[in-house]
């Protein structure tokens, strides 16, 4: 019935439906996918594709027996389980090498449950329930719990039923649901804090899922925990009415949401907001929908190679099965990225709110979000959040909106069709097909599509909610026109490099140092992003600006931390060493400690063109014009200012981008009165001498802000004025 209301693809054009009248514009992309109780029905789906003579063939419906089986590759729970780590590791703890106790809802039969209680060896699954039977084990061994578990999951369509007896620990069992009561042992009691000999199985299951563990993991249909505001209704599941509970009551460190819904939006952020780590079910179980995009996108590629280069279908479907563990872990890849993204932004968001309180109201203006809709904080709670922030569930929704508004504007634009893009495009493939197919890959038919998600993906998860929103309102720039300047800075940079060396410290050094060096990464791309826009022309020739910036800008930025002098030096070197003391190499410890500074390296690269001097002495000058007249404090004391409204952080930002524009036109002018033999430090002595009212005036005016010990906005708007003066 789908399939009669379509529009096809014939020779290349687009085919409408017989019959049908359309109100709306051609779109022949429909796939389909396979759920619980249906997850066997992806043959006879595409064998219908094939009888209509679909476009898409058998990447109508992933999963079938020639792609990818999501329970057999264990897709949706390795990538919750991604999630999971993240968690345990921001709390100083590996469960895969550590004991983790554990509860959950679902059974060893089930994909979601089955798989995750089979990725570490170190559980401890004290308890868990389905829809047959309650599952308890006070105090497992976890390598004889583990190698039943596994047993199980072999076993088809097992149950809890099947574990074997002899295997639970004293006062543990099998219960079966429909009992009316269950026989409570001092073990279950003790582990469940109830009270007395006998419950009910609700009573027992409302128990597990209060119970003190550290993980909770949730692999089974159903609403099970609710705001204590909200009613049961609002929870609109009736059939978990008598086991659900309240978010209040809820006492695992960590919250798995491997299964749809298993809390309400609001028990998530009440939760979240108490102290409780945990994400949404969208981004913990969005492992399974990655697959079957990238199974689609694989066989609409191969579709072409059989057609163009006569591969054959058994040829094409031995090499999906030799893809498969490259195509999980561009998927999981996903899954590590997106959660990452979540902890940086969650770690800053008390400092946030009403930046994202703005992007919120622009997105509302537009229509494109209904915050009550989204149980997303109204401007009277935010507010209140001044110095709290936000809980990770509610980022995890505004990352998919800030997600879903660049992907529309980065699709409605050309930056699609820039062939510089084209390695994006091929990134998102295996490997083998990047290389063995270049062609068909550059002629995708959704070739626009998968560059406009993958680079969606890569500035939302890199750089933040807000940031596309904000360089915009800095520069003026259309949306495609910033991810044209993230392109050009992760190049000039060599961002994609110091991403990786940080994330490559995963258990090796505290998880909140990462999130640091990350964080400031992110400042560092977002002014060297307003920069680009502001002095390259636009649209801004992506591979052009990277490549031709490349080298200076490595060059300015590996010399920075041994010209660098005074407070600056001081503070890059107290950085660095707190950095090496937490196990972060040496040259990755200097390098991020030096971040902050590493924005002047385009005004040093520009000065240096301009100039026509190396790029070395140059920098030499322009550090020595920072360290003379102030620049590097008064940014400092710029940056300590509060910033209670994003209007105070705009003013802020405004001064110092001032400042930086202001260092740059004084290292100009010191450079252009000097000859060019001339020693950083003598230009600037013999500048001076040839100004000194102008300079005293400005050296009076900095002492008196530097006893003043913490300058105020208008003290730095004068101090700003007096150094344009200077400057000009």
């Amino acid at each position: 019935s789908l399939l009669d209301v379509t529009d096809n693809i014939k020779g290349g054009r687009i085919v409408p439906p017989k019959d049908v009248t359309r109100h709306d514009g051609d779109d022949a992309y429909l796939v389909v996918a396979a759920d619980k109780g249906t997850a066997t029905f992806s043959d006879h789906a595409n064998a219908v594709s094939a009888q209509y003579g679909f476009w898409l063939d058998d990447a109508f419906a992933s999963g079938g027996s020639a792609g990818y089986d999501h329970k057999a590759i264990a897709i949706t729970a390795r990538g919750g389980w991604e999630a999971v780590k993240r968690h345990f590791r921001e709390l100083g703890k590996d469960i895969q090498t550590e004991d983790t106790t554990c509860v959950g809802v679902g059974d060893m039969s089930g994909d979601v449950f089955g798989n995750a209680m089979l990725l570490s060896r170190h559980l401890r699954l004290l308890a868990a329930f389905d829809h047959r039977h309650i599952f308890v084990d006070p105090s497992p061994d976890p390598a004889t719990s583990f190698r039943e578990r596994a047993r199980m999951f072999a076993l088809p369509r097992s149950s809890w039923a099947d574990y074997d007896a002899k295997l639970i620990s004293r006062g543990g069992g099998v219960f079966d649901r429909k009992a009316k009561t269950i026989a409570v042992s001092p073990e279950l009691r003790a582990l469940f804090g109830l009270e007395r000999e006998t419950a009910t199985p609700a009573e027992v299951m409302r128990a597990i899922l209060k119970a003190d563990v550290e993980l909770l993991w949730f692999g089974g249909i159903g609403t099970f925990v609710k705001a204590t505001h909200e009613s049961h209704a609002d929870a609109g599941d009736r059939t978990s009415d008598a086991l659900r509970v309240d978010a209040t009551e809820l006492r695992a460190k960590v919250i798995g949401e491997g299964a749809n819904l298993a809390l309400t939006q609001r028990a998530r952020i009440q939760l979240g907001l108490a102290g409780g780590r945990l994400n949404t079910d969208a981004i913990d179980n969005s492992g399974g929908v990655d697959c079957s995009d990238h199974e689609v996108n694989i066989k609409i590629l191969l579709r072409d190679v059989e057609k163009s280069a006569g591969m054959s279908r058994p040829q094409r479907n031995e090499l999906l099965k030799q893809m498969t563990e490259e195509v999980s872990a561009l998927v999981l890849r996903d899954n590590y990225l997106q959660t990452q993204a979540i902890s940086v932004t969650h770690r800053l968001s008390a400092h946030l709110v009403d930046r994202v309180g703005r992007f919120m109201r622009t997105l509302e203006a537009t229509g494109k979000l209904h915050r009550r809709i989204e149980a997303l904080p109204d401007d009277e709670t935010l507010a209140e959040r001044r110095g709290i922030g936000f809980a990770r569930s509610e980022l995890c929704v505004l990352l998919a909106y800030a997600k879903i508004d660049l992907y529309d504007a980065l699709l409605a634009s050309d930056l699609p069709d820039d062939p510089a893009m084209t390695e994006d495009l091929r990134r998102y493939f295996p490997a083998v097909l990047a290389q063995r197919f270049p062609e068909a890959v550059s002629r995708h038919r959704l070739r626009r599509e998968i560059i406009a998600t993958c680079l969606t993906n890569l500035i939302v998860n890199r750089v933040g909610i807000t940031y596309v929103h904000e360089v915009a309102e800095k520069t003026g720039a259309a949306a495609a026109d910033v991810a044209r300047g993230f392109v050009a800075v992760r190049d000039a940079f060599g961002m994609s490099e110091l991403w990786a060396a940080i994330e490559a410290l995963d258990g090796r050094v505290p998880a909140e140092e990462q999130a640091k060096m990350l964080a400031e990464a992110g400042r560092l791309h977002e002014r060297a992003t307003v920069w680009f826009l502001r002095e390259e022309r636009r649209p801004l020739d992506v591979a052009a600006v990277g490549k031709a910036y490349r080298a200076e800008v490595e060059e300015a930025c590996r010399i920075l931390p041994q010209i660098v002098t005074g407070a600056a030096r001081t503070d890059l070197e107290q950085r660095a060493t707190a950095l090496r003391g937490q196990g972060v190499p040496e040259a990755l410890a200097l390098r991020a400690a030096s971040l902050a500074l590493q924005s002047a390296a385009l005004d040093v690269v520009r000065l240096a063109r301009q100039a026509k001097q190396p790029v070395g002495q140059v920098a030499h000058a322009y550090f020595a014009v920072g360290e003379r007249f102030g620049f590097d404090w008064l940014r400092q004391a710029a940056a300590a200012l509060p910033a209670e409204s994003a209007w105070d952080k705009q003013a802020v930002t405004a001064v110092v981008d001032d400042l930086y524009a202001h260092q740059g036109g004084l290292t100009r002018s010191v450079l252009a009165a000097a000859p060019p033999s001339a020693a950083p430090a003598d230009a600037l002595t013999g500048w001076i001498q040839g100004r000194r009212p102008q300079v005293a005036r400005a050296d009076q005016l900095l002492s008196e802000l530097q006893s003043a010990g913490a300058p105020s906005l208008a003290m730095l708007a004068v101090a700003n004025r007096a150094l344009k003066s200077l400057a000009s």
